[in-house]
């Protein structure tokens, strides 16, 4: 997948122009997920004459306190072997730090159930994807919004193409 970013600042002459026309932050976990940051801000309200790219250097999977996360997102179909999907999954919340790790019970409704204590605001750009919480499927499709309360929730891709979806999220 590819995202074009680009970012309007105070440039030359103290005037707005374009100062990233790229988007070099891109983490990816074949089979589970890809992801390019966007944006990122540790701070509330965000300081816009921070200066740099302050999406090059994300890593995480969550903002800081008082922070914020512009991300896009691409999942393809879900992993057929549960186990095996599982597996790939517990291995990546411990290079994330996941501070809230999935229980058993969280797992068996999907490989991919987590929590943050972020509030997320998701739009699906293309394909279809489910948005699953401890006890309702969701479907999304391309325009659809998704905002999630800092809860339990998971992303299930039933389809045989990937879904690309565009979020934020503001600790």
């Amino acid at each position: 997948p590819q995202v074009k970013r680009v970012v309007i600042g105070v440039g030359r002459d103290k005037k707005s122009a374009v100062i990233h026309r790229d988007s070099p932050n891109h983490q990816e976990v074949p089979g589970i997920f890809w992801r390019s940051t966007l944006w990122a801000a540790t701070e509330l309200p965000v300081n816009n004459q921070a200066g740099g790219d302050r999406g090059a250097d994300v890593t995480i999977r969550e903002p800081t306190e008082n922070g914020l996360i512009f991300r896009a997102l691409e999942i393809p179909p879900d992993i057929k072997d549960a186990k095996k999907h599982i597996e790939i999954l517990q291995e990546l919340n411990k290079k994330v730090k996941q501070k809230y790790p999935p229980t058993e019970k969280d797992l068996e409704r999907h490989p991919s159930m987590h929590r943050t204590d972020t509030c997320d605001m998701f739009t699906v750009a293309y394909g279809e994807i489910y948005l699953v919480s401890d006890t309702d499927d969701t479907l999304l499709r391309p325009g659809d919004t998704a905002v999630v309360l800092g809860v339990n929730h998971a992303w299930s891709n039933r389809s045989d193409k990937p879904c690309m979806i565009i979020g934020t999220m503001v600790h």
